[in-house]
């Protein structure tokens, strides 16, 4: 019992404590949220009144800025209207400007237009009278006018075509006069000085074998050794009867000389096959290059011409595998390099600067066959591109008269051009080629009004023209000369230079009684 009864004093003890603890727990937490709400509504206070604040500053600020913006716009706009007056103060100005020059204008106009008035009365006058004239001067003379301005313009012409020969006649005989001795000296004394191998180049190339069997080695099994060679050289090989011998013909020079190399190589190799057979091309083909080179070189220390570009060096060497009517055209060049210094120190030029000139007269040879233009014009290339003088330059143009030489320099390399070209052995040609260069050569002589015959001598050096005298005075033969040169050199190419002789039958007949 007594059990029971502390047990329900306990419980209830217990129960005690815990309503007071709650208690206790609920006035403490009523207490902080009390405390709480009184901070919560102290913060919210202190927020309204910055907001406040911050309300009464922005709208301070804007009130600032309105007033500073409104005061920017007055001053613009105060700005744009003084100057909007002072431009219409200009205006105004200027239109009454314009003004004062319209009503000048329209005064100078009448007067312009009764001076034009006054003019044309006056021109009317002048044409009547002219005409009056014009009438009375036919009417004396028994001719119209375009009868006698046709009388008039052929009496002028007649008498300026019979002055003008005779001034040609006189001018070209005082030239010669005082030219010819000098030049005879010159000329010859630099061709004595210059002494120049006569060898004519050809466009095939003999081969020595060792055996007539080598025939069939270099032919191969069904020919394809020799398909291989003609196909890596460009080079037609023809091997016919000749005992020991094979033929290389082909009209590239360079080409022909690679393919004897190569041969050549091959025969004293004895291995004879395809495969060999580029190789040893291959190395000609080398060999040819520095051959090129060594003989550019060679030809300028020949020359005494020095500072050259490495590339007109290796054009000057493939000069020795070209040819002009069977001359050599390095041969050819250092000929008449030397020629041109031995004139030009005859006549006190730069020596230096002729040779230089004289050695690369005929640069453009080189690639002729490779570049579309004539040889002149490719050289003129060659030379600006690689920084000639305006000298060398003209030299290599005007050498063959396409265009005018502008200095001495240039004069000399078309002298030493046809001496070297001309001089006898120097160059040959086909029995075509000369036949039909002499035909055409009496051919255009003959298409001019009066000639009755011509005939060309001297291996076509020179055409005698002879004239109809009833046709041809002796003034007109001057006149007639020239055009037939002038036509020989527009149409026809040939070395050196065409004399033209025209021939006119002078017959007087009296009687004796």
């Amino acid at each position: 019992m007594d059990i029971v009864i502390f047990a329900i004093i306990l419980v209830v003890a217990v129960v005690a404590t815990w309503f007071a603890a709650t208690a206790y727990r609920k006035n403490i937490a009523e207490a902080k949220i009390g405390k709480a709400e009184d901070k919560a509504k102290d913060i919210i206070d202190d927020a309204l009144k910055t907001a406040e604040d911050k309300k009464r500053e922005i709208v301070i600020a804007a009130k600032e800025e309105a007033l500073r913006t409104k005061n920017e716009i007055d001053k613009e706009v105060k700005d744009r209207r003084n100057e909007i007056q002072r431009m219409e103060k200009r205006v105004l100005a200027r239109e009454e400007n314009l003004d004062k020059k319209s009503d000048a204008i329209e005064k100078r106009e009448s007067q312009i237009s009764v001076k034009e008035n006054e003019i044309a009365k006056k021109k009317a006058e002048i044409d009547e009278l002219s005409s009056k004239r014009l009438q009375e001067l036919e009417r004396i003379s028994g001719l119209t006018s375009e009868q006698a301005k046709e009388y008039l313009l052929k009496t002028v012409e007649d008498e300026v075509k019979h002055e003008t020969a005779v001034m040609i006649k006189e001018l070209e005989s005082r030239a010669k006069e005082e030219a010819d001795k000098k030049a005879k000296d010159y000329v010859v004394s630099a061709i004595q000085k210059c002494a120049a191998d006569v060898v004519s180049e050809s466009t095939i190339s003999l081969v020595q074998l060792p055996n007539d069997e080598m025939k069939g080695r270099i032919i191969g099994r069904e020919g394809r050794n020799i398909r291989t060679l003609e196909t890596m050289t460009g080079v037609d090989l023809i091997i016919d009867d000749t005992p020991e011998a094979v033929i290389l013909s082909c009209f590239d020079p360079i080409r022909r000389e690679v393919a004897r190399i190569a041969l050549e190589k091959l025969i004293v190799d004895g291995r004879i096959h395809p495969a060999r057979i580029e190789e040893m091309v291959e190395k000609a083909k080398k060999e040819v290059e520095t051959m090129i080179r060594e003989e550019g070189e060679s030809a300028a220390l020949e020359c005494g011409v020095h500072g050259l570009h490495p590339e007109i060096i290796k054009l000057l060497g493939r000069m020795k595998f070209r040819t002009s009517y069977g001359q050599n055209a390095l041969k050819h060049s250092v000929e008449v390099s030397q020629l041109c210094g031995l004139i030009a120190a005859e006549i006190g030029e730069d020596v230096k600067l002729a040779k230089r000139a004289g050695l690369l007269h005929d640069i453009g040879k080189s690639v002729d066959h490779e570049m579309e233009g004539s040889h002149v014009s490719i050289g003129v290339d060659i030379c600006r591109k690689y920084k000639e003088s305006a000298i060398v330059i003209n030299s290599v143009a005007s050498h063959h008269g396409d265009c005018e030489a502008e200095s001495l320099i240039a004069c000399i390399v078309q002298a030493a051009d046809t001496i070297s070209a001309a001089r006898p052995g120097a160059r040959r040609e086909t029995l075509e080629t000369y036949t039909t260069r002499l035909s055409k050569l009496e051919a255009i002589a003959n298409e001019f009004s009066g000639v009755d015959k011509t005939f060309a001598i001297q291996a076509g050096r020179e055409i005698r023209v002879m004239v109809v005298p009833e046709q041809v005075s002796d003034a007109d033969m001057v006149l007639l000369a020239r055009d037939i040169s002038k036509r020989i050199e527009d149409e026809l190419e040939y070395p050196g230079q065409i004399k033209v002789s025209l021939i006119r039958e002078s017959r007087i007949t009296d009687y004796a009684k």
